[in-house]
């Protein structure tokens, strides 16, 4: 005969141990929840971390190089990219913290032939100090590159400008043009030089 004592065993019974069983999962469930949390919401901190820190590295536009030696600020006179006559890559951001000289000629000009033997023969001795970069321009690609031949500047960076970005981009108006640039990117000097005015600069600028 089958006692009746026992709550457990009864119709009655059995609802509370439902509940019973019921509130183990969910106290089960919530504390798996919790554990979940944490990594998935901390991961989204790491990745704006990434973006937020790199506006801290972008400077005012300015060349001058740090005390502690590190890389110069990139000014906007040098935030170009482009190909040199013989298809190397050339990015004009190597060159910020330096004075530079940027050469705006064409091929066919009896201008520029009688400053080319000047180019050719300073830049060489100046290339760490005060970089002379031509950029060729107004012409077609086997014009300039004779021309670079011919008056041996071989040894100096030739910029292919056939489509005239730069020129209009530094608002180059004739040719032969010396744009000179400063330490701090600003420029300093755009138009014409003789052989002897461009010399005289460069040494200035070197010194």
């Amino acid at each position: 005969m089958r006692s009746s004592s026992s709550p457990s065993n009864g119709p009655e019974g059995r609802p509370a141990a439902r509940l019973a069983l019921a509130a183990t999962l969910a106290g089960t469930l919530l504390a798996a929840s919790a554990c979940a949390v944490g990594p998935t919401s901390a991961q989204p901190a790491a990745e704006v971390a990434v973006p937020v820190a790199a506006p801290s590295s972008a400077a005012p536009s300015s060349a001058a190089p740090t005390p502690t030696g590190a890389p110069a600020v990139v000014p906007d006179a040098l935030r170009f990219t482009a190909r040199t006559l013989d298809g190397t890559a050339f990015s004009a951001a190597a060159l910020a913290g330096r004075p530079v000289v940027l050469w705006f000629w064409a091929p066919w000009c009896a201008t520029c032939a009688s400053q080319a033997w000047t180019v050719a023969e300073i830049a060489p001795k100046y290339r760490d100090t005060v970089p002379i970069v031509g950029v060729a321009g107004l012409g077609e690609q086997k014009a300039m590159r004779s021309f670079v031949t011919e008056f041996e500047l071989g040894g100096t960076t030739q910029i292919d400008d056939r489509a005239g970005a730069l020129w209009r981009r530094f608002e180059i108006v004739e040719q032969s043009t010396f744009l000179i640039i400063d330490r701090q990117g600003k420029v300093v000097h755009q138009g014409f030089l003789d052989g002897e005015d461009l010399t005289r600069r460069v040494a200035a600028l070197a010194g």
